[in-house]
């Protein structure tokens, strides 16, 4: 015991010595850990990203949606499949979304320099299609659903990537000639309204805003238009096969040329404590292709045009919070600044099916006929919306959006002439390519606690085209339509959406 009681104490004595002597060697101060620290400067939820002087803020959401009545979402029965009405329609479609957006700013001599980007990652449900012999094929993208998603993966996207500095916006922003709400003016689910709008996804831009001082803003742009603001100059001297349901029956093909000139777009805005009010101009130019080939030339460009005129009403009698939006456009040759990217058919094609009728409508930019010159389509339209908020934890919405679209006398006369009986056959009694769409909805909005909501929203939507007669067309298996006569006629249709989304 004593030799070991003699072992341990020498051994703890040579570990303190060491200690002692590990000790002497270390500084006399540890570094300090630098911490977060919260960045007041631009509100709330802004840090200091660590080592610098640059504020960062994130957020986003997680949201779960469900559509009745809707083979694309928040789109409704109207084209391909969805518009049949048969076994190859989708009762629902489901879709899943993660949003993450990244907000930096840095104070500098020249103000504040600020980046902010905005990217989603979407699952949607797909459908059925017919393979024209009587099987069926799963259809993991259904046309025009964006975010659509594939059985095991998903698709990412970006809405907005951009940087602001000293007055200037660079990159994929709302386009400015949209209005603060969008397309979404009722906090509606849907977001096909017509009747304004455009580019509230992001639209790649050079921008310049100027402050007046007493919440007067002006801001001068140019935009890409290829990817949102196009909705097609037709050819009329290249007829399709008139299938049932597919895009440009009996108006010929699409016949854009290349981009040569951005869109300029110009906005005024007031922000006061009554509300706010905006003026918006665009100006849009059709750059036809050919009329058959390069050796055969093609139309001149031309220029079209959108105005807008934008109002929303704050401290209403009504409750806090409750607020009255309204807009109204005017285009000619700039279709999309009314009927909108996000509206069914993206601003091109409305086609209203059913089983044995068909409404069609259809907007493009401008149309053409051989040898002739660019005939402009001109259209107005108007939303409207009322917010109230029963209280803390329930609000809800009505709203309704309208667009009229209508052809110059020469197109219709070479459509209803050659065009159009041509593609479908001598069964069309009444020839008269104008058309109007109304939209009317309303929602019911849930908020148990903070930034968790869920959503209840009906919408109806209605086609008032003015064909009458019949359309023949050819066997289209990918629906499972077969070949017949099809009574011209007006449609509708309604949705109904269910959504849960946590912000944060």
């Amino acid at each position: 015991m004593k030799s070991m009681k003699s072992l341990f104490l020498g051994s703890a004595a040579g570990l303190v010595v060491m200690s002692g002597a590990q000790a002497a060697d270390l500084p006399l101060k540890a570094k300090a850990v630098e911490y977060v620290k919260i960045c007041s400067l631009y509100g709330a939820g802004f840090y200091y990203i660590p080592g610098t002087d640059t504020c960062i803020k994130l957020g986003g959401y997680v949201r779960a949606d469900m559509g009745i009545n809707t083979n694309l979402m928040f789109a409704g029965n109207t084209t391909g499949a969805g518009g049949a009405q048969n076994r190859f329609t989708n009762g629902f479609t489901w879709r899943s979304r993660a949003d993450l957006t990244v907000d930096t700013r840095t104070a500098t001599e020249y103000g504040v320099v600020r980046t902010y980007s905005d990217t989603v990652f979407t699952w949607t449900s797909g459908g059925y299609a017919g393979d024209g012999t009587g099987a069926t094929i799963y259809n993991s993208a259904p046309s025009g659903a964006s975010g659509n998603g594939a059985v095991s993966g998903g698709q990412l996207g970006v809405y907005y990537a951009f940087i602001q500095f000293a007055g200037f916006t660079m990159g994929r922003a709302a386009s400015q000639f949209a209005t603060p709400w969008g397309n979404y003016l009722g906090n509606n689910i849907f977001d096909g309204l017509v009747g304004g709008g455009g580019g509230i996804i992001g639209v790649n831009q050079f921008a310049y805003t100027a402050e007046f001082g007493n919440g007067v803003s002006g801001t001068i742009a140019v935009q890409d238009p290829t990817q949102y603001f196009q909705a097609g100059i037709l050819n009329l001297g290249v007829a399709p096969t008139a299938i049932f349901g597919t895009a440009n029956f009996g108006y010929g093909s699409n016949d854009y040329g290349g981009t040569t000139v951005p869109e300029v777009v110009g906005q005024l805005r007031v922000d006061q404590a009554w509300g706010s009010f905006q003026a918006s101009v665009a100006a849009h130019n059709n750059n036809p292709a050919y009329y058959t080939d390069q050796a055969s030339g093609g139309p001149r460009d031309k220029w079209g045009w959108a105005g807008q005129l934008a109002l929303s009403i704050k401290n209403l009698p009504t409750g806090p919070g409750d607020t009255l939006d309204f807009q109204g456009v005017y285009t000619n040759g700039a279709t999309r600044y009314n009927i909108q990217d996000l509206a069914a058919g993206a601003g091109v094609n409305m086609i209203y099916t059913g089983i044995t009728g068909i409404g069609y409508g259809f907007a493009p930019d401008a149309v053409f006929g051989p040898g002739g010159q660019l005939q402009l389509v001109s259209t107005w339209g108007m939303r409207g919306a009322f917010n109230h908020n029963w209280n803390e934890h329930w609000a809800s919405s009505v709203f309704g959006a309208f667009a009229a679209v209508s052809y110059t006398g020469a197109a219709k006369a070479f459509m209803c002439g050659v065009t159009i009986p041509a593609a479908i056959g001598l069964g069309v009694t009444t020839c008269n390519p104008d058309y109007n769409i109304g939209q009317i909805g309303a929602n019911l909005r849930w908020t148990p606690v903070r930034n968790l909501t869920f959503t209840t929203e009906a919408l109806y939507t209605m086609l008032d085209q003015k064909y009458e007669g019949t359309a023949a067309f050819v066997a289209y298996p990918a629906i499972g339509k077969p070949a017949g006569n099809y009574t011209l006629k007006d449609q509708d249709t309604w949705t109904v959406m269910f959504r849960a989304q946590r912000s944060w």
